[in-house]
């Protein structure tokens, strides 16, 4: 018989370790490939999805069931995203502003630059993966989470703890800038 989410907190709480990695397979690829597609890297994600867990662990003695846990639980995934962005952005001008001293200035721009084209390997999806780039990182995640994971408004507006028609103007930007991006692709 399979337990609920809400008996394998209760018993996670409780110490038992056998199940939280029940609770952790059951939304292990869900936060995988939230993370996978915000980085477009497949070791981001895996620190991505390492650090989401270990959150996940440690809060989850507080966790108060007031909300579905894969809500809490994406919700921890999309900060973690968010800050592990902002730390890219930091190394990135850290290695940029550091050009000078050796060749740190081209280690993370042409590692993900090849890991994209690895994964992908095709001119579509190397344009799309371009176009999200530009995108902030709130409208990234938005437009992940509906596009590429299928998730309603309203599930991303409470996985993202902000209103509803905040994603929507997050969604409405984000398409308009991935139209304008790829418009000689679908014309």
């Amino acid at each position: 018989m399979t337990q609920t989410d809400e008996e394998l907190i209760e018993q996670s709480k409780a110490g038992n370790y056998v199940a939280f990695e029940q609770l952790i397979y059951r939304y292990d690829q869900n936060v995988l490939n939230i993370a996978a597609r915000f980085t477009r890297s497949s070791e981001d994600a895996k620190d991505i999805y390492q650090e989401t867990f270990i959150r996940v662990f440690k809060g989850l003695p507080a966790f108060q069931q007031k909300s579905e846990f894969s809500t809490w639980l994406f919700r921890i995934a999309t900060n973690v995203c968010l800050n592990h962005i902002e730390r890219k952005k930091k190394e990135l001008t850290v290695s940029y502003d550091n050009e000078n001293y050796g060749d740190a200035g081209n280690v993370h721009a042409s590692g993900e630059d090849e890991a994209d084209s690895q994964l992908f390997g095709n001119e579509i999806s190397t344009r799309i993966d371009s176009a999200l780039l530009k995108l902030s990182p709130q409208q990234k995640l938005v437009f992940t989470l509906r596009h590429y994971q299928d998730y309603k408004l309203k599930d991303i507006a409470a996985i993202m703890n902000c209103a509803e028609g905040t994603i929507k103007k997050y969604l409405f930007e984000a398409t308009q800038k991935m139209r304008t991006s790829l418009h000689d692709i679908y014309e």
